[in-house]
Parts: structure tokens; C-alpha cells; sequence
């Protein structure tokens, strides 16, 4: 007598394997320490990966970061553990180290090709920007040929699952479209839209709001500038 086999039950395995995909909560500590790390691989990857002192170093830097953050080193080890507890973040064992050092998960954990990366690191650093201060403030990580390529990129991370990236509704009185990450969660993302809207009703920033972004912008030239001048003077070291 033949008898047929039990039907599958792919219901409950199915629910089991989406649900740690649902979206993202991250907390403003995590996303600054993720997107460190980000960053990090790309611009100083001969001291990658990073010990909790230099990821510390990295999430209160006085440029390129908004807003200027004043972590603890035990705020951010706090921060890297529940990141790990996410996978989002691992431990690397190195045999010569003399501290624990730690490195993202990202490209693995999310199929980021490199320009990918870069972008979802500076919407984590930087907060709510346009595709054009995008591809600027990616050189040092990624260089892109034009605006159009940041769009794609953007483009592809919000289409992700779940999504990384999405548009902010246009502020009144602005041109540009500007755009943000999702990984700390749709209050974060409605808080970001609110305060462009707020910001575009009282007619922009005003003066002392451009000088501050020029002074900003110069700190990051010196920056990038102290920063070659380092890797030129380690090859005499």
C-alpha cells in the first residue's frame, strides 16, 4: 500500500528565517561605531581592524561627524558588544595583538560591494545629505565618476532587504533631494524629515550656518592632509 508523504511544513521555517531581517533599531552609539569601522577599512586599513580605544577616537572626531558625539570607552564597548550580538560586528583574534580588535560585518552580512559601503558609512557619519555632498565627502573611501553613480548606489541600497537607504521627502524651499540611512529605525528617519521640514520653513540656515560648514569643510582638508602626511613619514619609520 502506498503512502504518500507528510506534507511539508516550510510555514514556520520560513517565519523563522525573515524575522531577524524585519529592519533595523540600531541606537545612535551603534550606528556611530558602525559607521567608524566603515570608514576606517577604507582609509587606514593598515590599522585595521580597530581596538575600542581607536573606535572611540573615531566616534567623537571634531570633523566629518553630525552631530559631534563625546562617547565613553565604555559607552562604545557597550555599543560594539550589542553589535556583535547582531552580527553586524566581530571579534578578530590576532596572535600579535595586544588588545582585543574588532571589524564590521557589514559586507558580508549584506552583499555591499565596496561604493556601497562608502555611502552607507557616510549617511551613518554625517546624517540626512544630498547625492551630491555624497560623492564629495566619498573620496577619501570611494571615489565616484559623477552624481549619477551615487544615485545608483542609493538606488540599490534602497532596495535591499531590508532596505538601507531611503529618500527624505523634498523640505520646502530646496531643490536637491536629500537622503539617509535606516539602520537606526523608522523614528530616527522621521525625526531626520522633521527637522529638514523645520529647517527649510524658517527659510535655511543663514550665514552662520554656511560658515560653519566652511569651517568644517576646512578641518576635513586638514584632516585628510595630517593624514597623508602620516602615511608618508611610517615609510621612513
Amino acid at each position: 500500500m502506498h503512502v504518500p508523504p507528510p506534507a511539508a511544513d516550510s510555514a514556520p521555517q520560513r517565519s523563522d528565517a525573515a524575522a531577524p531581517e524585519a529592519g533595523f533599531d540600531l541606537d545612535p552609539a551603534q550606528v556611530r561605531v558602525l559607521g567608524v569601522l566603515i570608514e576606517k577599512s577604507f582609509i587606514t586599513p593598515d590599522a585595521y581592524p580597530l581596538s575600542i580605544n581607536a573606535i572611540t577616537t573615531g566616534c567623537n572626531q571634531l570633523t566629518a561627524r553630525e552631530p559631534v558625539m563625546n562617547l565613553s570607552e565604555a559607552e562604545v564597548q557597550a555599543a560594539v558588544d550589542r553589535l556583535i550580538a547582531r552580527r553586524l560586528v566581530s571579534k578578530r583574534d590576532q596572535a600579535s595583538a595586544r588588545v582585543a580588535k574588532y571589524e564590521h560585518l557589514v559586507r558580508l552580512r549584506h552583499s555591499l560591494p565596496p561604493a556601497e559601503q562608502a555611502v552607507l558609512a557616510i549617511l551613518m557619519l554625517r546624517g540626512a545629505q544630498t547625492a551630491g555632498e555624497l560623492r564629495q565627502r566619498c573620496e577619501r573611501l570611494h571615489r565616484f565618476d559623477d552624481v549619477a553613480a551615487v544615485e545608483a548606489v542609493l538606488e540599490h541600497l534602497a532596495e535591499k532587504y531590508p532596505p538601507l537607504a531611503t529618500a527624505l521627502p523634498r523640505a520646502p524651499g530646496t531643490k536637491e533631494t536629500r537622503h539617509v540611512h535606516l539602520l537606526g529605525g523608522d523614528a530616527a528617519v522621521q525625526e531626520m524629515a522633521e527637522a529638514q521640514a523645520s529647517a527649510g520653513a524658517s527659510g535655511g540656515r543663514g550665514r552662520i550656518a554656511e560658515l560653519e560648514d566652511e569651517v568644517r569643510a576646512l578641518r576635513e582638508a586638514l584632516e585628510t592632509l595630517r593624514h597623508d602626511f602620516d602615511t608618508f613619514r611610517r615609510q621612513f619609520d
